[in-house]
């Protein structure tokens, strides 16, 4: 009653989240397959992160990006899956207007983190290939630090805009969220003012990171593409390499395309159903942090041999140190 006799002179303070209304009575069923990837990325990136930092010989720009990458997807997924899992489980659905712009700020930042991340990671292999002899100068020390700074600059720059537009509005409606986290256009479809600089800034986000980055992940790994097959005389090398590029362009459109439809989805009157959009809105995030380590980490030689020679020397430590007090009776 109060509510409705103030109207537009109330603003909700906290909102309840509201990702699967279709499947609310198997919420708890639904937790297992997001708890088990959870679990998995988490083991994946730390491993990964674990073998980079201690392989002397991995200390280079590609794989220090790469553990970049393992670092922004344990924090983005970190961000937003366990208040989803502790919502499936427990019904603690519940967040205050500034938890929210919080949570908002830090899933599209670290989002665009690994944007920049993967263009970068594309642009390196690009002057490893096609470039070798500049390799060195092109790709030292200082060149790293200087792309750091850009990303932080752009991605910090963007997205606290994106935030402040949305902590301006007037939530005077309903306060039901209908994502598993705050989505930027799924706390700002709640405004009862007028939300179209939020819609402009969120094209403008899509086409910073989407129009820019991708045009120049997929010039690169054409390029490459194309290197590798001029100097592959044997088939089998002419598998490996479409195989190895076009895994890599997979998950990197998943991550865009799924990103972008999900994020443009209130934008454009997409009439996707909730428990999709969310689903998929999860899916942009968890999938590509769940097999990067795979792609990146498994299936590249140098980690593959860096991980058995730390391993082995583990193992080889500890064997001698059961072994040693019993060879001193």
């Amino acid at each position: 009653m109060l509510e409705a006799s103030l109207g537009r002179n109330f603003s909700h303070s906290a909102f309840v989240f509201r990702g699967f209304p279709e499947l609310q009575k198997h919420s708890r069923l639904l937790a297992l397959p997001f708890s088990t990837c959870y679990l998995t990325m988490l083991v994946g990136n730390c491993l990964l992160v674990y073998v980079i930092r201690h392989v002397e010989r991995l200390h280079s720009p590609m794989y220090l990006l790469i553990c970049t990458l393992c670092v922004v997807d344990i924090l983005v997924v970190t961000t937003i899956l366990p208040n989803t899992l502790l919502g499936l489980l427990f019904d603690w659905d519940q967040i205050s207007l500034a938890g929210c712009l919080t949570q908002m700020f830090f899933t599209h930042f670290l989002s665009s983190l690994e944007s920049t991340l993967l263009l970068a990671m594309a642009l390196d292999r690009y002057v490893a290939i096609c470039q070798p002899l500049r390799y060195a100068k092109l790709m030292d020390l200082s060149v790293f630090v200087k792309l750091l700074l850009f990303t932080l600059v752009r991605s910090g720059s963007i997205m606290a805009t994106l935030v402040a537009l949305a902590g301006s509005l007037w939530f005077c409606d309903s306060n039901t969220i209908r994502h598993c986290y705050c989505d930027h256009m799924a706390l700002v479809s709640l405004a009862c003012g007028s939300t179209e600089k939020n819609s402009v800034a969120g094209l403008a986000v899509i086409v910073c990171f989407v129009g820019m980055d991708i045009p120049l992940i997929f010039f690169s790994y054409m390029k490459i593409l194309s290197v590798v097959l001029r100097a592959a005389a044997a088939g089998e090398e002419r598998r490996k390499a479409f195989h190895t590029c076009g895994t890599h362009l997979i998950v990197i459109m998943c991550f865009y395309l799924v990103g972008s439809v999900t994020f443009l989805s209130h934008n454009l009157s997409i009439p996707i159903p909730t428990d999709v959009n969310t689903f998929m809105g999860l899916m942009y995030i968890v999938f590509p942090a769940t097999v990067n380590p795979i792609i990146y980490g498994v299936r590249t030689k140098e980690i593959r041999n860096g991980f058995f020679r730390l391993f082995k020397v583990r193992e080889k430590k500890i064997m001698m140190v059961k072994v040693s007090p019993a060879g001193k009776l």
